[in-house]
Parts: structure tokens; C-alpha cells; sequence
């Protein structure tokens, strides 16, 4: 202890705790590693990090169509990167500020070069910060680039055409930007 006005006191370590593992946290959430992204022109990569919990037909609520969802299950600990499942222009974009369940969600559509439409969905948990989605209109993306975050992540669905062939199965890990969940098929 000082008792002198011209000595200075500065938070030694027990005081600067709290401080550095606030930064420890933001540094471990915001995290970005580099994915060797595959050359694998008609593939579907996985969106984001974490499990296959749902993979069949539906009707896709987006494009109003007969489709193949994929629905990845996010880690809450993991990864909260969300990349572009295929390579081409991003035609439209929709925000829903509450589904059905009460949790955020955004609507990417992507369509190939090859003409095949997909439909990214990434729906935030309830009573958490939404989705964060980073591609525009118009907007050209490459496979596996990064496309948004969603902090503390819930779920994201891959809506493709009825005619793709799914090679991830339910339960499978998946990597972002990395393994391969379908393929648009074209004859």
C-alpha cells in the first residue's frame, strides 16, 4: 500500500484476472481457423462444425420446391463460423426476426454456376445474439468462404435440389468449409 500522492498502484495479477480471461473468451468465440477447402466442383460442404442431425426430403419453405435438407447441429463450444456451402451469386437474403419457436434465423439463397439453387438457414438459439450474415445481393461467394457467425450456435440447414445425392449420413462429425455432406447431381 501506498501512502504517498505520488505513488501509483496498477492491478497486479489477482486484480487483471477477470480482464485477461474476458479477452481469453472473446479471442476463443470470434475464432477463424484456415480449412483446406477441397476442389471439388459439384460438392456440398458442411456449413459450419459440429453433427449431422437430420438429412432427407422436404418441402423447401424457402423456394417453395421438393428438396434435399441436410441439417448440421452446432457445437456450443465449437467453431461459430458459418461458410458457404457452394461456390456461385447470392440472389436473395431473408431475416425472420422469430420463427415458430421463438429463435432468429437467416435465409441465404445461393445459385451454382451450374444453375442449381441452395438454400442456407441459420437459426440462432433463443435468447441469444441472432445470426450474423456478411454476404450481400448479388454478391459472388466462393465454396467453404466465410459468410456469417452465430455466437453460441444452434442449427444450420442446407435446403438443395430434390435430384442431389447425400453422402453424409445422421451422427457423422462434419467440418466446416471441409467434409462433404452431398452432391448436386447432373446428367
Amino acid at each position: 500500500m501506498c501512502w504517498r500522492a505520488s505513488c501509483t498502484t496498477s492491478p497486479g495479477p489477482p486484480g487483471g484476472a477477470p480482464l485477461w480471461a474476458g479477452a481469453a473468451l472473446l479471442l476463443y468465440a470470434f475464432r477463424d481457423p484456415q480449412r483446406a477447402v477441397p476442389a471439388l466442383p459439384l460438392a456440398v460442404l458442411s456449413p459450419a462444425d459440429g453433427r449431422v442431425v437430420a438429412a432427407g426430403r422436404v418441402a423447401d419453405p424457402y423456394l417453395d420446391r421438393d428438396a434435399v435438407r441436410i441439417v448440421v447441429g452446432m457445437n456450443r463450444l465449437g467453431v461459430y463460423s458459418i461458410r458457404s456451402p457452394v461456390e456461385g451469386k447470392v440472389v436473395q437474403r431473408w431475416y425472420s426476426a422469430r420463427t415458430a419457436q421463438g429463435r432468429p434465423r437467416y435465409g441465404v439463397h445461393v445459385r451454382t454456376d451450374e444453375g442449381d439453387d441452395v438454400v442456407l438457414a441459420m437459426t440462432g438459439p433463443a435468447r441469444r445474439p441472432r445470426p450474423r450474415c456478411y454476404v450481400q445481393h448479388g454478391e459472388r461467394v466462393g465454396h467453404g468462404q466465410r459468410c456469417g457467425h452465430m455466437l453460441f450456435g444452434a442449427s444450420v440447414e442446407v435446403y438443395l435440389p430434390a435430384n442431389s445425392r447425400v453422402d453424409a449420413k445422421v451422427g457423422d462429425t462434419v467440418t466446416a468449409g471441409v467434409a462433404v455432406l452431398a452432391t448436386l447431381v447432373h446428367k
